[in-house]
């Protein structure tokens, strides 16, 4: 209008990124992408246990768009976060105050919720265990992420 009693820049960029996330949530459904993003959850879990990695969260108390995890005793929570970042260009979130050095946060949101997410992490987590000295069974983490897959 011609009258303006707010003088601050409304968030118009912010108002088309939710107009667009919740198309296309509209466009794949939500029940879909709930089960889309538990299956693919479950299949990195099931991976990264075959690593010998335990979850943080009980079953039942598990968020399939942040996955947690324990650093395994002996490995060193920044080394590998830095190294998935630096070599495979990939973040992970490490624990937060107490937990800080303790877990690791995964995260499968949105698009970036897919198989090649789950295979494509479970192997760089691979090598860079393996490169940290960490004893772990080549190849049982994919094997196990493509057995939920089936």
């Amino acid at each position: 209008g011609n009258e303006r009693f707010y003088h601050h820049t409304a968030p118009i960029n912010m108002c088309y990124a939710l107009r667009e996330a919740l198309r296309l949530i509209y466009e794949e459904g939500l029940e879909p992408r709930w089960q889309r993003h538990a299956l693919n959850s479950e299949a990195l879990m099931e991976g990264l246990a075959a690593m010998g990695l335990e979850p943080f969260a009980q079953d039942g108390y598990r968020l399939p768009s942040l996955n947690a995890v324990r650093v395994p005793d002996g490995v060193q929570d920044g080394k590998v976060r830095g190294r998935l970042l630096r070599d495979y260009s990939i973040e992970i979130g490490g624990g937060l105050g107490a937990l800080k050095g303790q877990i690791w946060r995964i995260g499968l949101m949105g698009h970036n919720s897919t198989p090649q997410t789950v295979f494509t992490f479970l192997g760089a987590l691979e090598s860079v265990l393996l490169a940290e000295g960490f004893s772990l069974p080549p190849g049982a983490a994919s094997a196990a992420a493509r057995e939920v897959y089936g």
